[in-house]
């Protein structure tokens, strides 16, 4: 099982996890107590406080989110090293926020709210070496990393008001994101549209060369998310937006995350060439209104969300038919006479 397999690595961390294992259909009045009406079920206490895990249950995977969950909700750092240390043992899966000559208070409030998908930290003592490594040149600084994209960002404030929370909201993603089970479910905490890139194969060196372009206009343009999908990848979600094999790729639209996207009239694909300033042309046409409007022709974004969501759920009930399907042919299999009737029934 995963979880025997996370469980040693987990106990061995600087702040332990321990792992314990209950029968819930014998000991029945426990499961009652923490509304336990599935299994498995795993259940964190966190000062005593249960909260039911509903993240990756694969032993790698788990190890790291529990690793998050666990953690302070900001970090503070004393020294050069304890930095190193942070970001190394921080690891890649999430973004982090490194603050430096700034007030931890500034960030708690954000460190509580989104610790579920990023890790924050205060640098209260650091050397020069460390401002160019992160690459800031003055105090106060808030330095963003997807260590996992290769990104970095950095936000001088202000630091008050809406400002603050707008840059961890927008770095929370990369600034282009590649679309997919794990990123869709991303965006559904982010009110912003989506610039959405169709690309035959997101993995070929075209696209690769492409999201480069597509980086330096995410960057100018942080009120939208751009976002790229290769057909080849993920065709059902692709289809919804009336594209298929033989379409001609790449092609540009702005999703609004849900039902409706829009074609920008005259740039609805990239041709060979100046890519990045066929993409300003389309977010020029896009900001001017000169767009089309239409309806995704399959599931909506909460849709394909909740496709997602009831997978598990979908072969449990499988599981239940399957299992009152045998039950009832057995029973059916009674030695016992009974009435006609009864037996038709």
């Amino acid at each position: 099982m995963q979880l025997d397999e996370a469980a040693p690595v987990l106990a061995g961390l600087s702040e332990p996890i321990v792992v314990a294992k209950v029968n819930a259909d014998k000991y029945r009045k426990l499961g009652s107590k923490y509304g336990v009406d599935g299994f498995p079920t795993l259940m964190l206490f966190i000062h005593g406080v249960p909260i039911e895990y509903t993240g990756s249950r694969k032993a790698d995977q788990l190890v790291r989110n529990l690793k998050k969950f666990v953690a302070p909700d900001v970090s503070i750092l004393e020294s050069d090293t304890a930095i190193k240390n942070f970001v190394e043992n921080a690891g890649t899966s999430f973004p982090m926020f490194l603050g430096f000559g700034l007030n931890e208070s500034l960030i708690t409030e954000y460190g509580r709210k989104y610790k579920k998908r990023a890790w924050f930290a205060v640098a209260k003592d650091f050397s020069e070496d460390i401002m160019v490594t992160y690459d800031f040149d003055k105090v106060p600084a808030l330095v963003a990393i997807h260590p996992k994209y290769k990104e970095q960002s950095v936000s001088y404030g202000p630091f008050e008001g809406n400002f603050l929370e707008d840059f961890v909201r927008q770095s929370l993603l990369p600034l282009v994101v590649p679309i997919n089970t794990e990123t869709l479910r991303m965006l559904n905490d982010d009110e912003r549209k989506v610039v959405l890139t169709i690309v035959e194969d997101d993995s070929d060196g075209n696209s690769t060369q492409l999201v480069q372009v597509l980086r330096s206009a995410a960057n100018a343009n942080r009120d939208l998310v751009f976002g790229y999908v290769g057909i080849r990848q993920w065709d059902e979600f692709v289809e919804t937006f009336d594209v298929s094999k033989s379409s001609q790729l790449p092609k540009l639209l702005v999703w609004d995350r849900n039902e409706e996207y829009e074609l920008v009239d005259g740039s609805e694909r990239l041709e060979e060439g100046d890519q990045a300033s066929q993409i300003s042309q389309f977010l020029e046409g896009y900001r001017a209104g000169r767009t089309t409007k239409k309806k995704v022709s399959g599931p909506s974004f909460m849709g394909f969300l909740n496709s997602l969501v009831s997978m598990n759920s979908l072969y449990i009930l499988i599981f239940v038919i399957a299992l009152l399907a045998f039950t009832v042919y057995f029973a059916g299999q009674d030695d016992t006479p009974q009435p006609r009737r009864v037996h038709e029934e």
